[in-house]
């Protein structure tokens, strides 16, 4: 085993059941290897990280990682995420979320998230279901899929994550796949040093309900579509439209630096205590 694998199992809760709740062939397991394998590289203080997470099967991870966490109610991560970062902003905060839990109950948080521009890092895991609680269709599932709760194709139009967060303000916009296990790492690390607000959309997937309902035949056909399926973004720059249709590119899309919301905030509180607030 090599040692930056045993490093990263010591992020592991010690005497945590294993295997964990999710089903076999979820990407949640791909996800959660590349997070530990970043935090080991990144090499920070278990005490120094907090991970927080809402509800739903994405909402199990801190479950399973030993660091400070907070698994909070459906939608309302990202606020719990900034009171602890405006509390401690010495803390490395990293919020792990579904696309229904981010961006259905919780897509004012998300948006406004963005738009603050406090440092932390959002993860949104995309597998374009609600997987825990019966496959209803969510803000990512696409036009003319099936849910449980659109059982002859979803006639809404889907939110683009990536371009969402975007277009909101955040200053560090990455999406890559679960097939890319080792992308996930490398766009991760680079997401948490960002001085900002960044934002990781992982293209998961959920057979168990997505797949099973829009006749994938297996995870591992799951993971193929999303290898044929994506384009990096060096590559789409030189692609026409035609050729993009019903893909996703991938890789980071966003990463500009403006001023960090606790910097400012901390600026204007030291000039009010000299009495001027220009």
């Amino acid at each position: 085993m090599s040692q930056a694998i045993e490093k990263a199992r010591e992020y592991l809760k010690p005497h945590k059941k294993l295997p964990t709740v999710w089903c076999s062939g979820c990407g949640l397991g791909i996800v959660t290897s590349a997070f530990l394998r970043t935090m080991a590289k990144l090499d920070i203080p278990k005490d120094d990280v907090a991970v927080i997470s809402g509800i739903g099967c994405t909402g199990r991870l801190p479950t399973y990682v030993d660091f400070n966490t907070l698994h909070t109610t459906h939608g309302r991560a990202l606020a719990f995420a900034t009171g602890v970062k405006l509390a401690n902003p010495a803390l490395t905060v990293v919020t792990v979320m579904g696309d229904g839990d981010a961006l259905a109950i919780g897509g004012n948080h998300f948006i406004h998230a963005c738009r603050r521009n406090i440092r932390m890092c959002a993860i949104v895991v995309n597998n374009s279901i609600y997987g825990m609680t019966g496959g209803q269709y969510s803000p990512t599932t696409p036009h003319g899929k099936r849910g449980t709760t659109a059982p002859y194709g979803n006639v809404e139009h889907e939110f683009d994550v990536a371009a969402l967060a975007a277009g909101a303000g955040a200053t560090f916009v990455a999406r890559t796949s679960v097939y890319h296990a080792r992308e996930i790492e490398t766009i991760l690390e680079r997401a948490i040093k960002h001085d900002g607000f960044s934002v990781v959309e992982v293209v998961a997937n959920c057979y168990t309900s997505y797949g099973r309902l829009n006749k994938f035949a297996s995870p591992v056909e799951m993971l193929k579509w999303m290898k044929d399926n994506s384009v990096t973004v060096q590559a789409a720059a030189s692609l026409p439209p035609e050729e993009l249709k019903g893909k996703f590119t991938r890789g980071v899309l966003v990463e500009k630096h403006l001023p960090e919301f606790i910097t400012v905030y901390d600026e204007l509180a030291a000039r009010l205590k000299q009495g001027s607030a220009a």
